[in-house]
């Protein structure tokens, strides 16, 4: 009797014991459907948190693919990101149209206002003055078509990618390089200018192309150097036929430099190069402007005088 009084209260024991553990499942798992009940309510009436300044709306493209590049697109990219002086004159340009005709110019040092130390006497920016254009001038030292020059700013058409062709809409485009490609198998060099001139017809169909090819130091080029010049002006005839090309080496210019036997040229010598580039645009039928009010903007003013380097 006893054996059975105890296996009953064992059983009803285990039976409290099955109870409770029951009990307490229940109601962790309805905790946890109200816990699930109340986030999802709470997501549903909490409003969306706004994109971040600049961020793309949901659903839009994001970008292009790794290695595409569009001309014009990272002049805006750098004022939206706190920008810089050129890509600010740019956009002031872009905006407020004075009615002139608009050039284009990236280039090496020679563009960037080498030699007579102060980019305003560059003979890019005199000949705009001479041209009574609007212009978008942007010269780092060392660029080429395959060189990037300083800071890595270049090879020229990332350069020219920072000049916003497709809203600049310009009558004319110079590219002044060659010089700094001394070295690059010429097979590279057909390649990459016949992709530069092929991006700027792409971006500006209306402008007229010009190449401004290598210069050497007084006493004359060397081997490496004339067959970067021949490879520039072969591949730039056979991407556009139209191109004016101005052969500095071919044609023997000789002008003022700024260190006697150097490469760069003086003050007098860039407004000797300006003047030789006015008279040869002209030739192709490229005018001077009869309105006045030209708003040059160029990236020499904001990175300071330069000094020709040691040859």
């Amino acid at each position: 009797m006893a054996g059975v009084i105890a296996g009953g209260f064992a059983g009803h024991r285990h039976w409290n014991v099955r109870w409770r553990r029951a009990g307490w499942l229940a109601a962790v798992g309805a905790t946890a459907i109200a816990c699930c009940l109340a986030l999802l309510i709470w997501s549903l009436a909490a409003p969306a948190a706004p994109a971040a300044a600049g961020a793309p709306a949901a659903g839009a493209a994001t970008g292009s693919a790794p290695g595409a590049r569009t001309l014009g697109t990272r002049a805006r990219n750098r004022i939206a990101a706190g920008g810089n002086a050129l890509a600010a004159c740019e956009l002031r340009l872009e905006r407020a149209p004075n009615g002139l005709p608009v050039m284009a110019v990236v280039g090496a040092s020679f563009t960037a206002g080498t030699g007579p130390g102060n980019a305003a006497l560059s003979w890019a920016v005199l000949l705009a003055r001479t041209l009574g254009w609007n212009a978008v001038v942007d010269g780092v030292p060392g660029a080429g078509y395959v060189r990037a020059g300083a800071g890595h700013q270049g090879p020229v058409a990332r350069l020219l990618a920072g000049e916003d062709l497709r809203a600049l809409d310009p009558g004319l485009v110079i590219v002044q390089a060659g010089h700094d490609d001394s070295g690059v198998p010429a097979s590279l060099e057909r390649q990459r200018v016949g992709q530069v001139i092929d991006a700027i017809r792409a971006a500006a169909p209306r402008a007229r192309i010009a190449l401004l090819t290598v210069f050497a130091v007084q006493s004359g080029p060397d081997a490496a150097l004339s067959l970067v010049n021949d490879a520039i002006i072969a591949a730039a005839r056979a991407a556009d036929p139209h191109v004016i090309v101005m052969n500095p080496l071919g044609g023997g210019w000789r002008f003022q430099r700024a260190a006697r036997g150097g490469l760069h040229p003086s003050a007098a010598g860039d407004a000797w190069i300006a003047a030789k580039v006015a008279a040869t645009l002209r030739a192709h039928g490229v005018a001077p402007a009869a309105g006045r009010g030209a708003v040059i903007c160029d990236s020499g003013a904001e990175r300071g005088p330069r000094a020709p380097p040691v040859q």
